[in-house]
This record gives C-alpha cells, structure tokens and sequence, in this order.
C-alpha cells in the first residue's frame, strides 16, 4: 500500500443530539475547527463533552444533527484514507493479532505475502511479535490496544484519528508507542488528530491543542504549541511545557466546573 500525503479536513457547524426516552441529549454543538493537510491536533476536554461522538462523526461512522466535514473540499470522507484506533480496540476475536493487523492492509498491491510480512513489522514495532499467534481473548487490554495501534499504523493513512489509544498502557508503553507515533508521522506527513484527556500528552505530541467545552461540546479554545521539532518527550518540565500545561489545565478545569454545574 502505498504511502498518501495527509490531506487538510474542516468541521463546520457539527451538533449531535442523540434521542431517548427522556427527550433528546444535545452531545455538541455547532463545534468548528480546521486542521491542515500535515498537521498533528490534539482534542482535549472535560469527560463526557462529545470528543469521541466528534470524532465518529469526522470519520463517518455518525451523521451530524447538524453542520458538515468536508476534506480537501469534497463532502464525504470517503475522498480520504482514513485509519482510527479508539478506546474499545475492535479487534476481530476469531482472527490471530497477525490476522488482524494484516486485514487492514487487504488492498496492499503485492499480494498476502506482502502483506503477511508488512503486517509482522508492525505487530513487532508495538512490541508483540512473540503474540503473533495469538488470539485477542488471550491477550490483556493494554496489548489488545497495541495490536489496534499497529493496525491503525498499518493502514498508511492520510488521516489518523486515535482517541485516547494509550489510556490503557502502562507508562513506560506508553511512552516507546508515543514516540513511534510521532516518528511516523513526520516520515509519512499524515494528518493526525488525537483525542486524550492527559494535558502533558497533548502537549508534547500536537502542533495545536483544541480545548471543548462542557457537554453539549463545542470548541472553545485553540493553543498553538511552539516548541521545536522533532519533539523531546523528556521536555515535560521544561518552562515552555509548564507555562502551556497550566494554561490549559485553569481553562480546562473551568469548563469542568461549569459542567458540573449545569449538570445539578
């Protein structure tokens, strides 16, 4: 498969009710953002404020109540390679972790060789080439996100949306996975958008941190993160990262108490 340059994407105007016995719950609302082809955007807000409704609604999994995505001008996302990786792994349960990595790679050109041995590289890039074998059930959490991770990565696309892939790895996972993700991505110059709760991930991986508000989630903030590439993820305490860290954690704490507060 080949490798596609990342291509730009625009929100405009995304609201998202969802109906229930009680009347309907307004998930977002009217939330707007543009990413460029190429760049790395991370998606930061208080729990429960739409950050994975809005994202299922980018990759076109979800129809908005409201509002448009359009890529590169075209009005389906079908115009795009997309690849997601989200909290809930996915994995196909009957299927090895090779298997599995490999079914994302099934358009790949030179045939299932290829893509057997292509898939192997990116089961042993997370760290699980010994699981190969193996089946999800009989693997941990955390590992079952790894193997979504390289299936994801696997997927060479021009948009990669991840939604809190690494909540469920240990720290020092964690980190070796993060550092992965950003060397493929300045070889490959897709177009990234993360979503994470964790202010310092945000930080040190995005060029720009978007920050939701309370539910219904809408964006209320942007921060352009200036620091030089390619990136030390040692940098955490760093001036600059500190500097960010506690703008964003007084906005986002904010939004969280006036959630709360909506919510009694």
């Amino acid at each position: 498969m080949n490798s596609l340059p990342g291509v730009s994407l625009e929100c405009r105007g995304i609201s998202k009710r969802f109906p229930t016995r009680n009347g309907d719950v307004q998930a977002l609302e009217s939330a707007s953002f543009r990413v460029a082809a190429g760049e790395f955007v991370s998606i930061l807000g208080p729990s429960g404020c739409g950050k994975t409704t809005l994202l299922r609604i980018v990759a076109g999994l979800l129809p908005p109540s409201a509002g448009e995505v359009s890529f590169e001008g075209a009005p389906s996302p079908g115009q795009a390679r997309l690849a997601l990786a989200f909290q809930e792994h996915g994995l196909f349960p009957w299927m090895t972790v090779l298997e599995n990595v490999a079914f994302a790679l099934e358009d790949h050109e030179n045939g299932p060789t290829s893509r057997q041995e292509l898939a192997r590289s990116f089961v042993e890039r997370v760290g699980l080439g010994d699981c190969s074998d193996l089946y999800p059930q009989q693997l941990s959490r955390g590992m079952r996100q790894r193997v979504n991770i390289a299936r994801a990565f696997a997927r060479s696309p021009q948009i990669l949306m991840l939604d809190e892939p690494f909540a469920s790895l240990d720290a020092q996972c964690r980190r070796v996975l993060q550092e992965e993700l950003l060397t493929r991505w300045q070889q490959h110059s897709n177009t990234v958008i993360f979503v994470t709760h964790d202010i310092e991930e945000a930080v040190l991986l995005a060029d720009r941190v978007l920050l939701m508000s309370g539910a219904p989630g809408s964006i209320v903030g942007e921060y352009v993160i200036e620091l030089q590439r390619p990136r030390d993820l040692d940098a955490w305490e760093s001036t600059e990262v500190r500097a960010i860290r506690r703008t964003l954690w007084l906005r986002l704490a904010a939004e969280t108490r006036q959630g709360l507060a909506i919510a009694k």
